[in-house]
């Protein structure tokens, strides 16, 4: 009993840290568990302020009808173009271009075997600026200082187009083994962007009736309202959504115990891409996304006003008219206005 009661302990020991592991070096400084509501009996309160807040949310009844639809797609590039920067110096113009094209010719080549072809790479020249150096000139009584060419730059930056991101790991490769390292960024690019805005007014459009059906079957008549409208679209891409954060620990009992200085290190920053949360979405279109992601989305929005009464309009006194009737002895019968606005 004894044996088996210290491995059941020592399994929930095992499998605790399990789960912990899905939260990751970054912690944001607003989530914190509160160690008041473990100690509370019962059901603890909801410690994020932010959803504790929208459950609580109090209802404010109108009788304008507000219908606000929201629809988000993640697409994956079709092709991606990785920008890298290189200079090249030379004692001379012809000796930095013929440097520098010596490791882009060499990039070419390891690339070739990759897959990726020459039409593939495109380079675009920056600068090309010669550099000086100061010239002391001595004379009797006093110094020259002169500025004179000592050498040339050449900077380029060099254009790569692939198709999918497993081989972005073979141009770091190529380009690291000819000294190039400056990576500039990396565009993603998408074919057809109209369709994927006409799918997502499609699918806009359903929850619109669905969401008709549902104020008819509550009992309101839409046609008893005047309706306005207002849409939007927006497109978003990974450069945009990427954060940072620093993962360390400072502290040194080492240090407190000996009464020595700490010499500082510097930190590393870490990055991680984080994209648009789906927390305020009605319709995520491919939802689950291994890789970053082109983030195109659309919003309608309905307001539904109720049509003002049509009043009956008051006859005034001038609009009064009164009519009497004259009979002569042979039937005959003569219509009279009486004029009694006077």
């Amino acid at each position: 009993m004894k044996k088996s009661l210290l491995l059941t302990v020592l399994q929930l020991f095992i499998l605790c840290p399990l789960y912990a592991q899905h939260l990751g070096n970054f912690n944001n400084e607003d989530f914190k568990l509160s160690r008041q509501n473990i100690a509370m009996s019962g059901n603890a309160n909801i410690y994020n302020p932010t959803v504790q807040q929208q459950i609580n949310k109090v209802l404010n009844p109108s009788n304008i009808l507000t219908i606000d639809v929201k629809a988000l797609q993640n697409v994956k590039a079709v092709t991606y173009t990785a920008v890298f920067n290189l200079s090249q110096i030379g004692e001379s113009a012809a000796e930095a271009n013929s440097l520098i094209n010596q490791r882009i010719d060499g990039v070419r080549q390891k690339l070739k075997a990759q897959g990726i072809l020459e039409k593939d790479i495109v380079i675009d020249v920056i600068s090309f600026v010669p550099n000086y150096e100061i010239e002391v000139q001595k004379k009797l009584f006093s110094k020259t200082y002169t500025e004179v060419p000592s050498g040339f730059e050449l900077q380029q930056n060099i254009h790569i187009q692939f198709k999918s991101t497993n081989q972005f790991e073979d141009i770091l490769t190529a380009c690291a083994e000819n000294e190039i390292y400056n990576l500039v960024k990396v565009d993603y690019f998408i074919e057809n962007i109209a369709q994927v805005y006409k799918n997502l007014q499609s699918e806009l459009l359903k929850m619109i009736d669905e969401k008709k059906a549902y104020y008819k079957l509550l009992g309101f008549n839409l046609e008893d309202y005047d309706v306005y409208v207002a849409d939007d679209k927006y497109c978003y891409f990974p450069k945009d959504f990427y954060r940072s954060y620093q993962a360390f620990n400072s502290v040194s009992f080492e240090a407190i115990r000996t009464k020595k200085g700490v010499t500082t290190a510097k930190k590393q920053t870490s990055y991680y891409y984080e994209p648009l949360s789906y927390q305020y979405y009605d319709l995520v279109i491919n939802p689950a996304i291994l890789e970053p992601v082109i983030q195109i989305g659309m919003n309608i929005k309905l307001q539904y006003n109720p049509k003002p009464k049509e009043q009956t309009k008051p006859i005034t006194k001038t609009e009064l008219v009164h009519k009497y009737y004259v009979v002569s002895p042979n039937g005959t019968i003569d219509v009279k206005e009486l004029n009694t606005n006077k």
